[in-house]
């Protein structure tokens, strides 16, 4: 396996530009609006068009479709399983929690990043009146093996642990390697086997068959590489790899969702073609 990075705190700057794609499309409130965020949505407007235009999507459509995908999923679960504990890992400015605890007020919500950025979502929510004793932040790093930021120790701290949660992770695997971000499911799919009906909801970015386009992601990939101080993976390239490599982690079940098939149901926006992205469910 290959060494594990020591630090994932470049990240961040990411999660302000997903904020900001949450917050123009009426997704999310105002509180978590940045300064940061609106800049990067207006630099990166010309790269998204051309990108639509050249391959019929671009990040802000994979980005809505994943999130609204990921929100219907979690949904569905709090209502056929009756599950009330909800941790999103990598949290950033989403406004997941927020929604979730309108629509569902008896979900105990624990949003959690590294400490830098769960420090600014907790200020802000705080701010506004929106954290209490069933809506929290807390520092996390999926990377830690000790230490109170270790994931199962954040678990073990903010859950009843005699009954099952829901755990996703958006925007964080793709940068890392398969055998890193692979340790991190192997521990949660432990955690999870202690919490019998847990549920955990992520997504996979696919390399493309397509030869050329498979090269210039390869280049963005790096590129963003670079200035997240992270290794941006494309993992997978097939419905069937991703199902087996995350029953391989531990998962009981592994159910993987083509944004295709929730066209017309949810309101997504639809690709040109492949969608690059997947949602991925894994049951305990």
């Amino acid at each position: 396996m290959s060494s594990k990075p020591t630090d994932s705190s470049g990240i961040s700057f990411t999660a302000l530009y997903t904020g900001a794609v949450w917050h123009r499309y009426g997704l999310s409130d105002d509180i978590l609006a940045t300064e940061q965020g609106r800049w990067l949505y207006h630099l990166m407007t010309p790269f998204e068009s051309a990108s639509k235009a050249a391959i019929g999507g671009n990040i802000r459509t994979f980005l809505l479709q994943r999130h609204l995908i990921m929100d219907h999923l979690i949904d569905q679960a709090i209502q056929d399983t009756g599950t009330t504990q909800v941790l999103e890992i990598a949290c950033g400015m989403s406004p997941r929690g927020l929604r979730l605890r309108q629509r569902h007020p008896l979900v105990h919500m624990v949003e959690a990043d590294l400490p830098d950025m769960a420090g600014r979502k907790a200020m802000r929510l705080l701010a506004a009146g929106r954290l209490g004793e069933h809506h929290q932040v807390t520092p996390i790093d999926i990377l830690a093996d000790h230490g109170q930021y270790q994931i199962e120790k954040v678990i073990d701290r903010v859950f009843d642990n005699a009954k099952p949660v829901i755990i996703v992770t958006e925007g964080l695997t793709s940068y890392f390697s398969l055998d890193v971000i692979s340790d991190f499911w192997r521990r949660l799919a432990k955690v999870m086997a202690d919490r019998p009906g847990s549920l955990y909801i992520t997504e996979s970015y696919y390399r493309p068959r397509q030869p050329l386009l498979n090269g210039t992601l390869k280049t963005l990939g790096a590129l963003l590489g670079t200035a997240t101080r992270s290794q941006v993976s494309f993992h997978f390239q097939t419905d069937d790899e991703a199902q087996r490599h995350f029953l391989s982690c531990g998962f009981d079940s592994a159910s993987v969702h083509d944004p295709r098939a929730w066209y017309g149901t949810l309101p997504i926006p639809e690709s040109r073609g492949e969608p690059m992205v997947r949602v991925i469910a894994c049951s305990s």
